[in-house]
């Protein structure tokens, strides 16, 4: 009888002997110059070959010729942002690092080219209600039809593997953004002789549970009040902010606010509702960039004052995505109605709801869609120690995955670097000196970094009225 120890080594053999996949020369959103693509086909179902799907991977060459052998594979966040959707992150934060070594971003199955699961807004999701929207969402994803248990974090970290010895390298680097660095830890922990080093932008810890944010939240929103009144031309022109906010929330707590306002296409006038949901959430996105963050305190006294027209232009902004480049929403359901919400209990969504803005809407959502994905609950393994060399990169004023998260990963680690940008966000790694200290990291990982000119990076302004930030 063969040993089934056996299986894995044969099947690591044959990959390692099959002919690297063919690329093709590619030009995707964000990036002028011609890129390289490669398809690369993998079991559905791990469990149970057969079927299989394909992973898109797109390659930035590195620009010198000698370029070092362990590449820089970028996974993005979510869950449901592919690699391809974040290349100017990518023309950002890594042009020192492509210097000298390729940039491999992979599209994590169910996103952007590798079988997106994906349900298009409708062209009147301004004017529908939340059980309007929140049926439109479950027709969608019943009629998908997809095997939802297939998408799992621990199937995207096998999915990388075979990436890795297909286009033939001996040992990656990893770039994890949010969620990314959730399945950057699971990879590593995997296949350990894989990873040479890891950088972690925005980190998550193990044990988080994704839909419990409302800590979190609250500390950025708490900042970004306490910001204002120090600064004394914001805290001038919105003197009561917090009390306006209060009111705003406990007003739509009773009853959603409807107005009329011109259509930015069209121009014709059109109902729009304002919903305390829609209200958290646009509140909750803005805070994950400062330069939103600090707009905040001029939406909130706008629409304090009859004014809704800048906060629902924010609210569009934020949710007007092209069909490229939207989030994957069935893929995130996915992997977290099976690895989060069954961790939700009720005393830890009580104990993160406690005094948080973030209140039961978005448990509410998750609790009506969760069921329709019928996905089985994935256990929560004892996460082993990670020997691989770590940069962590935190903003302080994150509002899903601040430094604390990031510590908490640190302590399951053998040699972790942890860097806080206090004037940051969520995703650093464009911000001020970040790009170089990252490949000072990745052709040293061994060695400590110093993250000093971190506190150089400057806060943006306050927008104080519809001109837009002030100097």
């Amino acid at each position: 009888m063969r040993s089934t120890l056996a299986l894995p080594l044969l099947l690591a053999a044959q990959l390692a002997c099959a002919a690297p996949p063919a690329s093709r020369s590619c030009h995707l959103p964000g990036a002028e110059e011609a890129l390289r693509c490669v398809t690369i086909p993998v079991p559905l179902d791990y469990a149970k070959p057969g079927k299989t799907i394909t992973i898109h991977a797109t390659i930035a060459p590195a620009y010198r010729e000698a370029a070092r052998p362990d590449p820089l594979f970028v996974l993005a966040g979510g869950p449901g942002q592919a690699g391809s959707d974040i290349l100017p992150i990518v023309q950002a934060a890594m042009r020192r690092v492509r210097a000298t070594r390729d940039i491999v971003l992979i599209d994590q199955r169910g996103t952007g080219r590798s079988g997106k699961l994906e349900c298009k807004s409708p062209p009147e999701i301004d004017t529908m209600t939340e059980e309007q929207l929140d049926a439109d969402a479950r027709r969608c994803i019943e009629s998908l039809g997809a095997p939802y248990g297939s998408y799992t974090t621990d199937a995207a970290a096998r999915d990388i593997e075979r990436v890795r010895v297909a286009l033939g390298y001996r040992q990656v680097n990893l770039w994890g953004g949010s969620y990314g660095t959730r399945l950057a830890q699971h990879y590593t922990r995997l296949y350990p002789a894989s990873v040479r080093a890891l950088v972690l932008d925005a980190v998550a810890a193990p044990d988080q549970v994704i839909p419990a944010g409302g800590r979190d939240a609250q500390a950025a929103l708490e900042t970004t009040f306490r910001r204002c009144e120090k600064a004394p031309a914001c805290a001038r022109a919105f003197p009561a902010l917090r009390a306006e906010f209060a009111a705003l929330a406990s007003q739509l707590a009773k009853a959603p606010v409807r107005i009329e306002m011109a259509d930015p296409r069209t121009a014709a006038l059109r109902p729009v509702t304002i919903s305390l949901r829609r209200f958290v959430a646009t509140v909750h996105r803005a805070l994950y960039a400062q330069t939103d963050a600090h707009t905040l305190p001029f939406l909130i006294h706008s629409a304090y004052r009859g004014r809704w027209e800048p906060f629902v232009a924010q609210s569009n902004r934020d949710t007007d995505f092209t069909a490229d480049g939207a989030m994957a929403g069935p893929l995130y359901l996915a992997v977290v109605c099976a690895e989060d919400f069954p961790r939700l209990t009720p005393q830890l969504m009580a104990d993160d709801m406690r005094g948080s803005f973030v209140g039961a809407p978005v448990v509410t959502q998750l609790a009506a869609l969760c069921p329709i994905v019928n996905v089985k609950p994935v256990a929560y393994p004892a996460p082993a120690r990670i020997d691989a060399p770590a940069l962590l990169l935190s903003g302080a004023q994150d509002p899903v995955t601040p430094p604390r998260r990031a510590e908490a990963a640190a302590r399951l680690m053998k040699s972790a670097q942890h860097l806080v940008v206090k004037n940051g966000g969520h995703i650093v790694s464009p911000l001020g000196c970040v790009p170089r200290l990252m490949r000072e990291f990745l052709d040293a990982p061994h060695q400590r970094v110093a993250g000093q000119c971190l506190d150089e990076i400057p806060a943006p302004a306050f927008q104080l009225d519809s001109a837009g930030p002030q100097p």
